[in-house]
């Protein structure tokens, strides 16, 4: 990879980044869509019961954030002796084709199908980009090169997730959809256009990169990702209704609020990947532990305006914060399986959003309103803080065993002396 120019490294970091943009639009903007995706496509039970009509559009929440748990571990390990331009310019063409099919399909199920498609190159995406962004970045500096990509994921939250939803909510929630398969289009010229050939790792494997599930480390680290961030996307998947069921501001408020969500993002990925340069450990806590603090800024204060602003800032710097930070982590864990690794960060956030989605939807179609949601991410994020205290009491015990063994004296089998004659 040679890039000469600091214009040239900021060109190719830009196309990666748009990269996260377009999948950020594509992944939330259905959740300030859902009355209208649920009023377009399920008109009878919405008609019955608008909230259990919101609750079964959210499965297209959690189908998406399946496709990326499928997609992300399989596409990494199969590809993983691919060279990286040119895998992450395929994934670019599967986000066009998943999403244009996403807009255009006519009934319930087959619009499900679209979006767990369009999920399965996510996490490949953001893994490889990743790696390359931080091979642009240079050493000791992953990180930030880590943070890099996601921002474009926590811009979209800034500029494309609300007015992608102010065009879904004027013109339809299908030309909303049209128009994040034109910026897949567009990020697909910026990546053939600015990003250097890097070639893959010669020394990968199919057999090393899965190799990496043999570590109980790496399913703990993605535990904490599932469980964890399952509490901000019960909050988040279901934004639309509870800004105006719960705040009573109009529909037109719902793009406003997911500025100050993105406005969030962007912070808290910029000062996430800061801090996951100078401790891991100390981001992931202080994290979680900022999260769990949101939450409950939301569930006290959700009922007046400034509330629901102040929560929605806090609950998108939290939530930026500490995706640098696991990524990291994992990829620690795992070892030299650096790209089944860098892309199961994404697919722990979207089991997590996943079954956030799911258990946030079921409180709801339960009868508990529309704050339930909030209580019940306050749960899973306690639950991902004492993951988090697992996996590292895990690793100290760990290391002492090491510790001691490197330290005993070795002895051989004692033996009785020969006598002689």
């Amino acid at each position: 990879m040679t890039l000469t120019t600091p214009t040239q490294r900021a060109f190719a970091l830009i196309a990666l980044a748009l990269g996260g943009f377009a999948i950020g639009s594509t992944e939330f903007v259905a959740m300030g869509l859902l009355p209208n995706i649920a009023e377009a496509l399920l008109p009878a039970q919405y008609a019955a019961d608008p909230a259990a009509g919101v609750a079964h559009a959210g499965w297209l929440v959690s189908a998406y954030a399946l496709g990326v748990v499928v997609g992300a571990p399989t596409i990494a390990a199969i590809s993983a002796t691919f060279p990286r331009k040119g895998l992450i310019l395929v994934l670019l063409v599967g986000f066009v084709l998943a999403t244009v099919a996403s807009a255009v399909l006519p009934n319930f199920g087959l619009v499900l199908v679209a979006r767990f498609v369009a999920g399965l190159p996510h996490g490949a995406y953001f893994g490889i980009a990743s790696i390359v962004a931080g091979e642009i970045m240079g050493p000791g500096k992953r990180g930030k090169g880590i943070a890099m990509v996601m921002l474009g994921l926590s811009i979209a939250n800034v500029v494309g997730v609300p007015a992608i939803t102010w065009i879904g909510q004027n013109a339809g929630w299908r030309i909303a959809y049209g128009v994040v398969s034109l910026l897949f289009a567009l990020t697909f010229l910026a990546v053939a256009a600015f990003v250097p050939r890097s070639a893959a790792d010669e020394h990968a494997t199919i057999g090393r990169e899965l190799r990496a599930f043999r570590s109980p480390q790496l399913w703990i680290v993605m535990g904490l990702g599932a469980v964890g961030f399952g509490g901000f996307f019960a909050v988040y998947s279901y934004i639309s209704p509870l800004v105006q069921n719960v705040t009573g501001l109009p529909e037109s408020a719902v793009p406003l609020v997911l500025v100050v969500v993105g406005l969030g993002m962007v912070v808290g990925g910029v000062l996430g990947g800061h801090l996951a340069d100078h401790s891991v450990k100390r981001t992931i806590y202080i994290g979680m532990l900022a999260l769990i603090g949101a939450l409950l800024v939301t569930v006290f204060t959700t009922q007046w305006v400034w509330g629901v602003f102040l929560g929605a800032f806090l609950l998108g710097a939290t939530s930026s914060a500490i995706p640098p930070a696991v990524q990291s982590r994992l990829m620690d864990v795992a070892g030299d399986a650096r790209t089944i690794a860098a892309a199961l960060n994404h697919s722990a956030f979207n089991i997590g959003n996943s079954l956030g989605a799911a258990l946030g939807g079921a409180v709801i179609a339960a009868g508990f309103g529309f704050l339930a949601p909030a209580w019940l991410g306050i749960v899973l994020a306690l639950l991902g803080l004492l993951v988090t205290m697992v996996s590292y009491g895990v690793e100290r015990r760990t290391d002492r065993r090491a510790a001691l063994r490197s330290s005993s004296p070795s002895t051989g089998p004692i033996t009785s002396p020969v006598p002689t004659a």
